[in-house]
């Protein structure tokens, strides 16, 4: 009896003990966290400014005489070659007496038509006439966009021209998604007296077809700290008033404590720590963190 009695203590005293863990437990269960690792490539700041593209130079191709168009050899946005012919015009005398005088003497070549060249390569923006119009000396027969002129221009506030210099080099993206490289080739020498922005001529690094008037963003870069720890923006947490600043820093396997820090830039998603100096295998929690009291306990989830 006494052994049996014994027993039953025994075996009450367990299942007391085991109710008494699962307590404890449920009132401090673990937290799902998902963690990083610091990371020591450089962080940069920089700010996206819209930018147009445009051809600086629009080159008028006037008529060199008053007389009839016998040729029209462009229409809008045709490419043409510097001194390929455009038009060829003929005067009202060697229109109507041309021939006549042509028969009675063939050496004066009284009726042949004069020719006006493209003066650069370039495309063709807009043609204003057509064959059979009579035109007057100085007339504007076609404009061509000239293509060396093909530029960039981007209105810099005037507070961020420290961050631009001549010859350097910029990257431009478009709306299509794709980017490429820049030049900047000079400044305007006026700055704009209601927006306080000066226009900054940029040349492409390659040759690209782009069209005229196209809405671009031009990357200038403001700032960037070399040889420096950061973190993902999720894992570094502040209080309402964002002066404290704190991480959630892995102790152990299953242990996190709240740890202050002080921050620098911030750039992509990431947040430069100037201090504590974490070390490459410290571990940091970027989900399960917020809300959640000075210290707790954890279980590091892989997915």
């Amino acid at each position: 009896m006494n052994i049996k009695y014994i027993a039953v203590v025994f075996s009450i005293l367990f299942l007391s003990c085991a109710k008494k863990d699962n307590a404890a437990e449920s009132q401090n269960p673990s937290i799902a966290v998902t963690v990083t690792t610091i990371d020591t490539s450089a962080v940069v700041t920089y700010t996206d400014l819209n930018a147009t593209t445009a051809y600086l130079i629009k080159n008028t191709i006037k008529a060199n005489v008053t007389g009839y168009l016998d040729r029209v050899n462009v229409v809008s946005n045709d490419f043409v070659k510097k001194g390929q012919l455009l038009f060829s015009l003929k005067t009202k005398e060697a229109k109507v007496l041309g021939n006549t005088i042509n028969n009675i003497d063939p050496n004066l070549h009284f009726g042949n038509a004069l020719k006006v060249n493209a003066t650069s390569d370039g495309f063709v923006s807009a043609v204003n006439v057509q064959q059979g119009d009579y035109v007057q000396e100085g007339d504007a027969l076609a404009i061509i966009n000239d293509a060396k002129s093909f530029s960039v221009v981007l209105s810099l506030p005037y507070e961020l021209k420290k961050f631009v210099k001549v010859q350097q080099q910029l990257e431009m993206y478009l709306p299509d998604g794709t980017s490429t490289s820049v030049i900047v080739d000079n400044f305007a020498p006026t700055v704009d007296p209601a927006s306080q922005t000066q226009n900054v001529i940029l040349k492409l690094v390659k040759a690209q077809n782009i069209p005229e008037n196209l809405i671009v963003k031009i990357r200038i870069k403001k700032s960037s700290a070399a040889n420096t720890i950061s973190l993902p923006k999720s894992a570094v947490l502040s209080d309402e008033t964002q002066t404290d600043f704190w991480v959630m820093k892995m102790t152990n396997d299953s242990t996190a404590i709240r740890t202050a820090v002080k921050k620098g830039i911030e750039s992509d998603g990431r947040i430069e720590i100037l201090s504590p100096s974490f070390n490459l295998s410290d571990r940091i929690l970027v989900s399960g963190n917020y809300g959640v009291s000075d210290t707790i306990k954890v279980k590091i989830s892989t997915k």
